[in-house]
């Protein structure tokens, strides 16, 4: 038993990465997976030789093009979350493998949006994109209380600080449940509820400094 919690402690132990590095790498991933996106939308193998036709083009383009803004407004939000909430002093192996998760959920935001651009009329393809996004919330609910927990944070939070990033959280993830359920009883489109994550977080950061300020 004190081998195994000597084991847990060398784990939990700081690894001696400057936390910079982790970020860089963030914003990579974020930079890269937001221009993959465009990727989900092709020209039509056949060529259009009337206007007719290019109209028809777009037109069968329109699903696309909304699930891909979703997708890029959604990846901006989360990008605002990291640097918003995820500010480190430093970190250990089991927080660095968390990070890691998150991105890696957030990689297959591009194929989850082609996915549900091309078979928008199933659910389980807008199933599959909820879920995608559900899990990076989860995923990143995850590390940040770990972060908070083991003190990696920059600055400790104060208990209004705590309610008000996980409950920011919690709303957004009751958010994409309800998409789901009214995609599936009610109709595909109701995917487009998405866009109201930015709007959220805009009016609860706002709430916040406004309760806090020193007036």
């Amino acid at each position: 038993m004190n081998i195994f919690n000597k084991f847990i402690k060398a784990f939990q132990s700081d690894v001696g990465i400057n936390p910079g590095r982790l970020m860089a790498l963030s914003d990579g991933i974020f930079s890269i997976v937001m221009t993959l996106l465009i990727f989900g939308m092709t020209l039509p193998e056949m060529e259009l030789l009337t206007a007719g036709d290019f109209l028809a083009f777009i037109q069968s383009m329109l699903p696309n093009i909304g699930v891909t803004l979703v997708s890029f407004i959604l990846l901006a939000s989360f990008w605002i979350y990291h640097h918003q909430f995820f500010k480190l002093k430093s970190l250990n192996m089991p927080l660095l493998w968390l990070n890691i998760l998150v991105l890696a959920s957030l990689s297959f935001i591009p194929f989850t949006t082609t996915i549900i651009g091309t078979y928008s009329k199933f659910f389980l393809a807008n199933f599959l994109f909820g879920l995608n996004i559900l899990l990076i919330l989860v995923l990143f609910i995850v590390m940040f209380k770990y972060a908070d927990k083991m003190n990696f944070l920059k600055s400790e939070l104060t208990a209004d600080e705590r309610k008000y990033t996980y409950h920011t959280f919690y709303m957004i993830m009751g958010l994409t449940v309800a998409v789901n359920l009214l995609d599936f009883n009610v109709s595909l489109n109701f995917i487009y509820l998405f866009f109201l994550v930015p709007i959220i977080s805009i009016i609860r950061d706002t709430r916040f400094k406004l309760k806090h300020v020193e007036l």
